[in-house]
């Protein structure tokens, strides 16, 4: 490439024109700094803050690093997502040098320490490590193997003859589950003398000693099963992922709370409350059951409702806790509590947390209300690319971080506040917590208590108090009783939110005999004359009790049927949502005309999609693999709630005449128009087929037809079309390898594949050929006329190295330190106009000046590395076949000349 860029700057300039839809430049030469330190220029911080470029794992052959600890010496403990555990020496804050190269730490198992060429690992395959307790707590995420031969689980670490390397290794448990929803991080409880941990909902539940969130969890939802439609955790079941605490010999396991998606990190506060950043399912954007990433307020007890496919609980279920703050689209992969660090007490205050795919940390500053807090939050810290793995508060007050992950580039980063040797020691003394939750903590302490009445009398009361935690905790502490010292009050209570969360406790036993008299309970309330919130809490308590007690006794289906009557549809979604499955589930005679009545009304989902702190478009050019489908997705969300209502209606067996069926499945036709994501089709289709096995025989072929049969491939994933994947084995294509292969044959190439390629490995989503494709970035007909296969390959394998201005995407940094990353349209006026979506570039955000500080070229192509990587020898040389030739089957590259 260097030679290349001598002999004809020009011409790199001009191809990158046309094979990128851009993000960048390669190289800015406006300050020695940048020349000197790329990978701290890429990164935007708050006012005031340094960053620090130490070490370079990957660089270096040392992996990709995922997990760190500091020991007791103040070095630095890491992990290689898949291989060893280093030690580093860090270098004083503003050194001039670089951190010390890492120590390779031998341990029993190792192999390598005598002889380089063996590979053999004794300890790693970290994604968590504390040092705690003068031993180092290791969370290995690994299914044994010749390499590394210990499993998934929680191992302890020890230097007994004080040579200063550990030479024993106890496994305090093992667990099942591995990979990225596997066994994730470990930290130190506020009493100093245990510690909790954190593991995904790919990780089975172990046997534990305690149980503080009650162990007969189920599934609970009536809603239309429709697993994922690609597979992923389809035998994942309840309670999904899961925090424990045990001490520091792993010898007494208690289960925290659980009902997590797939929770990396988790962090206590000074007012020793444990948090949790979990993540969402991306391939669910668009759907009425999608969740963003948030950040949670673990509780005792907690369960936040994660279920496999479309049954995950909405947050207003009484039964599980709400998101504490909602962010928005990414993979959470730390969480970390500043209370240590030497900054400002408004980020000494703050929880970071950390987004892998799109490179930003979240400054979380928490206000205490109630029996839990109010969160805003800002952009702490911020690059492209930045896959960010894990972060620590090191000895010295500065905010350690990793990039890395997936055997990305990996780098170790530090920051510190330009005036930390300014900043006071913080202030010990005891929290100042309000009364609620004070009385959650009290409440939350009966949790593991034996049966007792006065327990009973002490808790009733809260469970109709304002406070929604203190309601929780009331219940969950119900429901560690026996049923025996709280059912009989539980059906003479007369106060409706009282009744409805006894019931919820008692529907949680499964007592079939006892369902009858649950719902005779539950009709006794008013239903027409409640609050939003107490009809939520009747319709839980009644699907409960359908779900957990059995088949439902014909007389009182009717019974039910005949007191929602009146009450269904109404003006809000989330009641329309919660009547419909209920009313479906038992068999109302209303239910499906009703529900296909709102179908084509249901056009605003605003009373139940989540608001967020990001806006999608904000995320679109902050990673290129993740951002065209947000892209994509943008350009025509779909929506939810009719979506919601359609699967409902999927279940629905009676009530259907031929002109409902007639409108319910065009609905599905005109549903696959919609951009969801890459679980959308698959969902849509199988509430169709799942709807298409209730018709009867005689009319399935005319339902099948007219509900869009012919657009949904045979996988039933995504739509119909004229490509065909590559078939593959692909392999990480370099340019020489490749340049090789193309030029090394000469003979006639296959015209088809290259245009079925062109589509598959999604260039034509960006370019134009022979007048077909789109417009994000330059037209590709005339490609091969002007520059060499060496040219292209080298533009297409590594996107980022020149990248023509007139694609080029700014920063926009801001006065809070947060940025906007997009094209820049327009400086007219006092705000700058930006482009953020390629795939809607008429959509503009306006950004105020005076907000802006500094403008950057940005540093990432919208064209994805790895492009051709999918490719085998023969696709790759068609598909550059027909990028020579212009996409002209006439032309000569096809008849061998």
């Amino acid at each position: 490439m260097q030679t290349f860029m001598k002999k004809s700057p020009g011409l790199a300039a001009a191809l990158a024109a046309l094979l990128l839809a851009s993000a960048c430049q390669t190289e800015d030469k406006e300050t020695e700094q940048v020349k000197l330190k790329p990978k701290v220029e890429k990164i935007n911080v708050a006012p005031d803050f340094v960053v620090e470029h130490l070490y370079s794992p990957s660089e270096n052959k040392k992996g990709s690093w995922v997990a760190m600890t500091f020991d007791d010496k103040g070095r630095m403990i890491t992990s290689d997502q898949y291989g060893s555990l280093y030690r580093i020496d860090i270098p004083e804050i503003g050194a001039d040098t670089l951190a010390a190269e890492p120590e390779r730490l031998a341990l029993p198992g190792d192999e390598w320490k005598n002889d380089t060429t063996q590979t053999k690992v004794g300890m790693g395959y970290a994604q968590g490590l504390l040092w705690a307790f003068n031993s180092l707590y290791v969370m290995v995420n690994h299914r044994g193997d010749e390499k590394f031969e210990k499993s998934s689980g929680l191992y302890r670490l020890k230097d007994t003859d004080n040579d200063d390397q550990f030479d024993e290794i106890k496994l305090l448990k093992s667990f099942e589950g591995q990979g990225e929803h596997g066994p994730h991080s470990i930290i130190l409880a506020p009493d100093g003398q245990s510690i909790y941990l954190v593991c995904g909902n790919h990780t089975d539940v172990p046997e534990m000693d305690s149980y503080l969130l009650p162990a007969n969890w189920d599934e609970d939802n009536v809603f239309q099963l429709i697993k994922d439609p690609r597979g992923h955790a389809n035998d994942r079941m309840a309670p999904g992922g899961w925090i424990a605490h045990t001490d520091s010999l792993g010898q007494h396991w208690q289960l925290v709370a659980a009902g997590f998606r797939n929770t990396f990190d988790i962090a206590f506060n000074d007012d020793e409350e444990l948090f949790a950043y979990d993540s969402d399912m991306e391939w669910d954007f668009g759907m009425p059951w999608y969740r963003p990433t948030r950040l949670l307020h673990v509780t005792k007890g907690a369960e936040f409702g994660w279920r496999t496919g479309n049954s995950k609980w909405p947050t207003y279920y009484p039964d599980e806790l709400p998101s504490l703050l909602n962010i928005g689209q990414g993979s959470p992969t730390n969480l970390v509590y500043t209370g240590n660090a030497k900054f400002p007490d408004k980020y000494r205050n703050s929880l970071l947390a950390f987004d892998w795919s799109f490179g930003i940390v979240y400054a979380v500053q928490l206000e205490r209300d109630g029996a839990t807090y109010r969160a805003k939050a800002e952009e702490f810290l911020s690059g492209t690319p930045l896959p960010l793995t894990d972060g620590e508060i090191g000895p010295d007050g500065a905010l350690y971080f990793l990039t890395g992950g997936r055997r990305l580039e990996s780098d170790l980063y530090r920051v510190s506040y330009k005036a930390y040797d300014k900043v006071k020691e913080k202030a010990q003394g005891e929290a100042d917590l309000t009364e609620e939750m004070a009385l959650r903590k009290r409440i939350e302490g009966y949790f593991e208590h034996a049966p007792d009445s006065n327990i009973v009398n002490e808790i009733w009361p809260y469970l109709n108090h304002e406070d929604r935690h203190i309601r929780y905790a009331a219940t969950v502490a119900l429901r560690h009783q026996p049923l025996k010292l709280w059912g009989k009050r539980a059906f003479r209570e007369r106060n409706i939110r009282t009744v409805t969360n006894a019931m919820i406790a008692m529907a949680k036993t499964g007592h079939p005999e006892l369902q009858s008299v649950v719902l005779r309970k539950l009709m006794t309330i008013d239903i027409n004359r409640i609050s939003r919130e107490n009809k939520i809490g009747v319709l839980r308590a009644v699907e409960l009790a359908l779900y957990r007690m059995g088949d439902l006794q014909p007389d009182i289906a009717k019974r039910l049927a005949d007191y929602f009557d009146d009450a269904y549809p109404t003006t809000d979604n989330a009641l329309n949502r919660e009547f419909s499955k209920v009313l479906i589930q038992i068999g109302a005679p209303y239910a499906v005309e009703r529900t296909l009545s709102l179908l084509d009304s249901a056009q605003d989902d605003s009373t139940t999609m989540m608001a967020t702190l990001t806006n999608s478009s904000d995320l679109i050019l902050r990673n290129p693999q993740y951002g065209m489908d947000i892209a994509g997705m943008l350009a025509k969300t779909p929506p939810a709630q009719q979506i919601y209502l359609a699967t409902a209606l999927s279940k629905a067996s009676t009530g259907w005449t031929p002109e409902l069926h007639e409108h319910y499945f065009k609905w599905f036709y005109d549903a696959f128009g919609y951009k969801g994501g890459n679980s959308y089709i698959g969902f849509i289709d199988a509430a169709r087929k799942l709807a298409l096995e209730k018709v009867p025989k005689d009319q399935f072929a005319h339902y099948n037809t007219i509900s869009g049969d012919s657009l949904v491939a045979e996988s039933g994933n995504k739509l119909a079309e004229n490509i065909v994947p590559p078939k593959g084995p692909g392999r990480n294509w370099k340019i020489d390898e490749a340049v090789k292969t193309v030029e090394g044959d000469k003979g006639e190439r296959n015209f088809e594949q290259g245009k079925s390629l062109f589509g598959a490995v999604r260039c034509a989503s960006c370019h134009m050929m022979q007048g077909e494709g789109g417009a994000i970035g330059p037209d590709l007909t005339q490609l091969g006329t002007r520059f060499s296969v060496h040219d292209m390959l080298e533009s297409i394998i590594e996107p980022n190295k020149v990248i023509s201005d007139q694609y080029e995407s700014k920063v926009l940094v801001l006065k809070d330190g947060s940025s906007v990353l997009g094209r820049l349209i327009s400086q007219e006026g006092d705000v700058y106009s930006v482009s953020q979506n390629p795939y809607a570039p008429q959509v503009l955000k306006e950004i105020p000046k005076s907000d802006v500080t500094e403008i950057k070229v940005a540093k990432v192509s919208t064209m994805p590395p790895g492009t051709l990587n999918v490719l085998n020898e023969e696709e790759l040389k068609d598909l550059m076949a027909y990028l020579m030739a212009g996409g002209n089957e006439n032309n000569p590259i096809y008849k061998g000349e």
